[in-house]
């Protein structure tokens, strides 16, 4: 892998690029799969558009492979990866996603997860406000644990709010959305997703 290639990887729709080339698909062909625009696809490949998890759930299940490995820089190299084991050094976090232009939700990778792992723990800062018309759906559970602030987080039909030592696990098959109250909020997350099934 050369220089270009390994920076492009640094960044979500570098990673969403390379997985389809590589694999040989085109952009058609995964808007067909995934049933988004090639427009919209474009410009999640292109750094201009930050997507839901549940958005990039379909993207993962149509590239055959796993949401933590689409969303950690790390993970599309093997070479610092083990199957077994992943040490991150808190000065050596990879901020995954910023999401203020769009949902509002950072996330920060707490693993250099590879292609074997199906944990994807993240570190949250909820944004204030929130499109009341947007909800998260993707396959797999999750879990949740408040670190500071207050979150206020729906799940299906139901309504918390949540503070600093509560945990929340549910079914990410379920809408699901949140936002701060009064402030910033952080929280430790923690993604499970099923093995892949392969997309032919």
């Amino acid at each position: 892998m050369n220089e270009h290639d390994s920076q492009a990887l640094t960044t979500l729709g570098g990673r969403v690029r390379h997985l389809r080339t590589s694999r040989g698909v085109t952009l058609d062909f995964l808007a067909e799969c995934t049933g988004f625009s090639k427009g919209y696809l474009s410009r999640i490949e292109n750094n201009k558009k930050t997507p839901p998890l549940g958005t990039l759930a379909r993207i993962a299940d149509a590239l055959d492979t796993s949401l933590p490995q689409l969303l950690t820089p790390g993970a599309l190299s093997t070479q610092n990866n083990s199957p077994f084991l992943s040490l991150v050094r808190g000065d050596a976090r990879s901020e995954v996603v910023r999401g203020a232009s769009a949902f509002g939700y950072d996330y920060v990778s707490l693993s250099d997860a590879g292609a074997e792992h199906h944990m994807l723990p993240m570190l949250f800062t909820f944004p204030a406000e929130i499109d009341k018309h947007v909800f998260f759906e993707h396959k797999g559970e999750e879990f949740m644990y408040i670190l500071s602030g207050k979150v206020e987080w729906r799940v299906g039909h139901e309504t918390y709010t949540l503070e600093p030592g509560d945990s929340l696990y549910f079914d990410a098959r379920l809408p699901h959305r949140g936002h701060s109250i009064g402030g910033e909020a952080t929280a430790l997350v923690v993604l499970y997703t099923p093995e892949q099934e392969s997309f032919e």
